[in-house]
């Protein structure tokens, strides 16, 4: 590949031996002179090769930790004798190479042993099919909003249209509130819905199994049955 700079044309290699000239010690005037450029052409190269080994380190710093605000990064990236980017010239070079602002994926805190210890489980029963997962029942808890809903919602407005009742969103004191239900199922049959009142405890949670859970599986699947919780 061959980059030009003025009337000069330089190949990647020549390039790369003006950078270690530098790294050297060498004048960027004894570099031109050698290479037989101009001095400003020299300062070129080396602030191009400055820029790109910023650009590597920022999105170093990114990928090594997706976490990591553009301060955090600024501070990743700085070296003494180099110019601070702004945070914004951050933002622009994550962008340019793809990585954007993305709100992360909500999932249930899961130790590293139960992740493999699941992987495992899974890998042993590939070979199930419906008969092996006939008598087996799965359940879980399900909180439905009265009013609105706990995500997050996003509308396309023209600017300064911001308060236009068509890109508002009613809502109501105290959320409107919720209702919260357990509920259950088999290959067969859906199971009982469960209406909780108050927190979902251990005594709660075991008086489903006991008087809802267990009564419908017995009349639904007989006593041959296993019960598979939503962990």
């Amino acid at each position: 590949m061959v980059r030009s700079f003025g009337k000069k044309h330089f190949t990647v290699d020549v390039r790369k031996s003006i950078v270690r000239g530098h790294e050297l010690c060498a004048h960027p005037k004894i570099l031109a002179t050698r290479f037989g450029c101009s001095s400003s052409q020299i300062y070129r190269i080396l602030k191009d090769n400055r820029d790109d080994s910023r650009d590597r380190n920022i999105l170093r710093a990114c990928r090594e930790d997706p976490r990591r605000t553009s301060t955090d990064i600024q501070v990743f990236v700085t070296s003494p004798n180099e110019p601070v980017p702004s945070r914004k010239t951050i933002g622009r070079r994550l962008q340019v190479a793809g990585l954007h602002r993305r709100r992360p994926v909500k999932k249930p805190l899961v130790s590293l042993k139960n992740r493999k210890a699941r992987v495992e489980w899974a890998k042993q029963h590939l070979s199930w099919g419906p008969r092996e997962w006939a008598n087996h029942i799965w359940s879980d808890e399900s909180k439905f909003n009265l009013f609105g809903t706990d995500g997050i919602q996003w509308i396309r407005r023209p600017i300064g249209s911001r308060y236009a009742p068509q890109y508002q969103f009613p809502t109501v004191k105290h959320g409107g509130g919720s209702v919260m239900v357990w509920g259950c199922f088999s290959d067969t049959s859906m199971g009982p819905l469960k209406r909780i009142v108050g927190t979902m405890d251990r005594y709660v949670y075991e008086d489903i199994l006991e008087n809802t859970m267990r009564p419908w599986a017995r009349a639904n699947l007989g006593r041959s049955w296993v019960f598979r919780q939503d962990n």
